[in-house]
């Protein structure tokens, strides 16, 4: 049968089924498909909160949208092309994210009058019946009845070969967008090759899937994606959680540090753990420890000892970190605290994105507790910024919050493997005889970055005490005296403040060096504000963009650029956070564009913030 090819420049697809119709597994398995060709991608997963919302329902609508083209792209886009929905519930949550004349590809059997019930649509209402999608392109597809049929020959129960509808809608778009099976049948294959019913029900289906596009005559079109003009180099997929834990990995190996993680399950972070434990022979250790207190000290305790200790949270964890905190500033060992921030307070919405834990890295800990705090701002971004924290903790004798969220957690793009010894050198150097005064070891004695020895506990000659009661400044004695007790806390500000001389100076992403608007940026914001100015820039408009890595210390020049333009503009995924820090530090005007709704902010909306600016 004969078709025609139509070329696309850029495609964004949402997978949407509940949570138990294995969307995430079906937009991942695209993904890393897309990744192998070599196409530019963005993605975006979007769970639901609760553990397991009842079956059909709005709560328990699992999604995963992908955006890939054959141009550079950095954000998961604004609107759908297509939405694929596996039952009612599913379509009503996503249908306002559909452009007009986008397709549905919707399976029938979900849009039964149980699901439309679940779903709350008015008695007697089906939304694929009644004209109301006259605006999209409705594929219907009856995935359930074609992937029983088409597992009829396999001995296993109708709810087991039914965990297969996914594979069916896989298969069905990669003929669809003219691909290859071959990774998700390895991958499959590594799955479940030693359960040999479901390795075969999922590969069965997947074909089916691809065979019913390529056998039924309703469609005439298949789609191309050509690869994207990319620098040279090997690419991986990757999410942010994966990064960090590389980056992390590299950094043991470049310091000769052995990793020591404390961690207390949480999401968005677990994944972190998940992926650290499988790293052993990298000299890794994992600990599951029993709360989040725990967590921390056990990781406190491996700096002491001479490891690179690090913990993993999201915010309602560091809020029970915060005294431990405390301790390793004023102990001024190296630590790297790991927030991977979600909707807040409290429990929040556990599995949404927000950057509103910033005041929480700058301000919350008791007493003056100053602490280096560094983002990532894209997935691939967590290798390098969290290599920099680590070079940060051990170069300046301090502990490092870093921070991410659930939308660079979880997202992905394409990363390019950095070769070893590319990377920068993390230079460490343990405490010797050469830091004893008459004979006895000075803990708090002090280099030109202010930073203190690091004694390896049981090194004859370097006995010494450590614990949260004030410092004697030099000797480390517990000291109540009022006058150094302030010397003390001007010092550990001064380290931190120091560390400016030994952090790259900012530099504008892109734009003019002065002009009407700069757009300054943190964290998971950087797609969308990238993708803005970009728009803007390409009307000759006067837009610049800068994204802070460093937050705490400010890299020396921000000022100076700040200056250089008649309105600062910060866009945040809080009620203001960052705009408040930059309006104390550098008594600036800023002008904030805030978003709270535990999604990112799209480019449309902050083309819009901008242009009204202007």
């Amino acid at each position: 049968m004969g078709y025609k090819e139509e070329l696309l420049t850029d495609v964004v697809i949402k997978f949407a089924g509940d949570s138990g119709d294995g969307m995430q597994l079906t937009g991942n398995q695209f993904t890393n498909n897309t990744a192998m060709m070599g196409i530019d991608l963005s993605t975006f997963p979007d769970f639901p909160a609760e553990i397991r919302a009842p079956i059909g329902t709005l709560p328990g609508v699992s999604g995963y949208q992908l955006r890939f083209s054959s141009d550079r792209i950095f954000t998961p886009g604004d609107a759908c092309d297509v939405l694929v929905a596996m039952n009612a519930a599913a379509l009503k949550a996503n249908l306002k994210e559909l452009k007009p004349g986008g397709k549905i590809i919707a399976n029938t059997d979900g849009f039964d009058a149980k699901n439309l019930r679940l779903a709350n649509y008015p008695d007697g209402v089906n939304p694929l019946e009644d004209n109301s999608l006259g605006n999209y392109e409705v594929i219907k597809i009856d995935v359930t009845k074609m992937t029983r049929e088409a597992l009829k020959e396999i001995t296993m129960g109708v709810k087991e070969k039914d965990r297969a509808k996914n594979m069916f809608v896989l298969g069905f778009l990669y003929w669809m967008y003219n691909r290859d099976m071959e990774n998700t049948l390895t991958f499959i294959k590594d799955k479940f090759g030693k359960k040999p019913e479901i390795f075969e029900s999922n590969t069965k289906a997947l074909q089916a899937g691809y065979n019913f596009g390529d056998t039924t005559e309703t469609f005439t079109t298949r789609f191309k994606v050509e690869k994207a003009k990319m620098d040279s180099g090997t690419y991986r997929s990757i999410m942010g959680n994966q990064a960090v834990a590389y980056g992390l990995i590299a950094a043991s190996q470049k310091s000769g540090l052995p990793l020591f993680l404390g961690s207390y399950p949480i999401t968005p972070a677990s994944d972190i753990l998940h992926e650290l434990s499988k790293y052993k022979n990298f000299g890794v250790k994992t600990f599951q420890a029993e709360d989040e207190i725990a967590a921390i000290t056990s990781a406190i305790g491996a700096s002491y000892g001479g490891s690179l200790g690090l913990t993993t949270s999201s915010g309602p964890g560091i809020a029970l970190k915060a005294e431990a905190m405390g301790l390793a500033v004023m102990l001024e060992i190296p630590l790297l605290i790991i927030n991977i921030q979600r909707g807040g307070p409290s429990t929040g919405l556990p599995t949404k994105t927000e950057q509103s834990d910033l005041m929480q890295a700058y301000y919350g800990r008791n007493g003056e507790c100053p602490m280096p705090v560094i983002a990532s701002s894209t997935p691939s971004d967590c290798f390098s910024a969290i290599y920099e924290a680590v070079r940060i903790a051990v170069q300046h004798m301090t502990p490092v919050m870093f921070l991410s969220d659930g939308y660079i957690a979880n997202g992905a793009e394409p990363w390019k493997f950095p070769k070893s010894e590319d990377l920068p050198e993390i230079k460490v150097t343990f405490a010797s005889a050469e830091n004893m005064a008459d004979g006895k070891f000075m803990p708090y004695q002090r280099d030109e970055k202010l930073a203190r020895p690091w004694a390896i506990p049981g090194t004859a000659g370097l006995e010494h005490r450590v614990g949260g009661l004030e410092k004697q400044d030099i000797t480390g004695n517990i000291s109540y005296d009022s006058e150094n007790h302030e010397h003390m806390v001007k010092t550990r500000q001064a380290k931190v403040d120091l560390i400016a001389n030994y952090i790259p100076e900012q530099t504008l992403d892109s734009g003019p060096a002065k002009g009407k608007i700069l757009v300054l940026g943190w964290g998971s914001t950087y797609g969308s504000i990238k993708s803005a100015c970009a728009v803007l820039q390409k009307e000759g408009l006067a837009v610049s963009h800068a994204h802070l890595r460093y937050i705490r210390p400010f890299p020396k020049n921000l000022g100076d650029i700040l200056k250089n333009f008649d309105t600062v503009l910060i866009p945040e995924i809080n009620n203001g956070q960052l705009i408040k820090i930059i309006r104390d530090v550098y008594f600036v005007d800023a002008k904030g564009y805030n978003k709270i709704m535990g999604v990112p902010i799209t480019k449309g909306e902050l083309v819009e913030a901008i242009r009204k600016l202007l």
